[in-house]
């Protein structure tokens, strides 16, 4: 899933909030390197009082940023400060994001950036750190997919692994030598409340943001002595099209066995999306998550996501397990509320 925010994030904490001119142009990775930037002051530490100090200077890379999230939350570092290269597969999808950034004069650049293959991720990062590196990583590319397992080929399992985890993974290995050597730097990760709690009919989606949630958290224990912090924001559901953006059309066969799960878990999707979240609830706290001096490892957004990551450690393995008993609607939707809190 995919979600919202409860709160409103402390947009702006610790950070030079002037709107800087456009620098903003549909770029391919390959092309040459722009003029390098001013190099960040060495000396400046990674954290004051756990909070970074950010201006234009500062870089941020976002994944995925044709749509949803990686749209909003692009936009919404750089209406914060950020020299921000917005990384997209597509170049032809850019228009939409270059046409926003250029109204508002702000200093983004989209560059062409495929998570799955390891020269696009090289070639992008080579742009994007110039002579002084990337500050932050915000690893929001994904692809979705829902079915049951029997019925997904491990083609398209293969296909979610690689652009869900493994292209994060690249990501965060094209940025981290210079985030350690620079003692400083933040990389969040964008994974999601069914990377916390496994969900039916999503099995590689779900386990793919499993995947990244184990990551991230083994990651932030490791790079904690070089001064860099990783954070995993995990949405429930909101107004994207990720569906859309599936390994395969999302299969619904009202004469398969599974059809209970497949339904049930469609009701679970409609009731957030009729909660019309939308995808700068995100990106908002994305922005709360960097700054903050009261770090965390994890951030829930939305209703639906604080309700399922406060409910599910209060049942049993086997309470949950037995969501997937032959239950009547009523007795379902009674035992779904009664968990988390959530009228289906």
């Amino acid at each position: 899933m995919q979600s919202c925010s409860i709160g409103k994030a402390r947009a702006g904490t610790g950070l030079t909030s002037t709107v800087v001119h456009a620098r903003c142009a549909v770029a391919s990775a390959k092309t040459s390197a722009p003029a390098l930037r001013e190099r960040l002051d060495r000396a400046e530490p990674a954290c004051e009082s756990r909070r970074m100090s950010q201006s234009s200077s500062h870089v941020a890379v976002v994944t995925g940023t044709s749509s949803g999230i990686g749209f909003a939350t692009a936009l919404h570092l750089a209406r914060n400060g950020y020299r921000v290269f917005a990384g997209m597969r597509n170049l032809e999808k850019a228009a939409p994001l270059v046409e926003a950034a250029r109204s508002e004069g702000l200093a983004l650049e989209v560059i062409e950036l495929d998570v799955t293959s390891g020269p696009s991720v090289e070639r992008a990062f080579a742009r994007a750190a110039g002579s002084a590196g990337v500050d932050v990583l915000v690893n929001n590319a994904g692809i979705g997919g829902a079915a049951p397992l029997e019925l997904v080929p491990e083609a398209e399992h293969r296909q979610i692994f690689e652009t869900n985890y493994f292209g994060a993974i690249r990501c965060i290995q094209a940025v981290l030598p210079g985030m350690r050597e620079r003692r400083r730097g933040t990389i969040a990760n964008v994974t999601s409340t069914v990377g916390r709690i496994a969900t039916a009919n999503q099995i590689p989606y779900s386990a793919s943001k499993f995947a990244l949630e184990c990551a991230g958290e083994a990651l932030a224990i490791e790079v904690r002595r070089f001064g860099v912090r990783v954070v995993n924001i995990e949405p429930g559901v909101i107004l994207t099209n990720i569906f859309e953006n599936s390994a395969a059309t999302t299969r619904y066969d009202k004469t398969s066995p599974y059809q209970p799960i497949m339904r049930r878990n469609g009701k679970i999707y409609a009731t957030g999306f009729r909660a019309g979240v939308q995808p700068q609830a995100v990106a908002e706290k994305i922005l709360e998550a960097i700054t903050t001096p009261d770090y965390r490892l994890r951030w829930p957004v939305g209703a639906d996501a604080i309700g399922f990551e406060t409910g599910r450690p209060r049942i049993s393995d086997e309470q949950w397990v037995a969501m997937g008993d032959d239950l009547g609607d009523e007795d379902y939707n009674r035992r779904f509320f009664e968990y988390f809190g959530i009228r289906l």
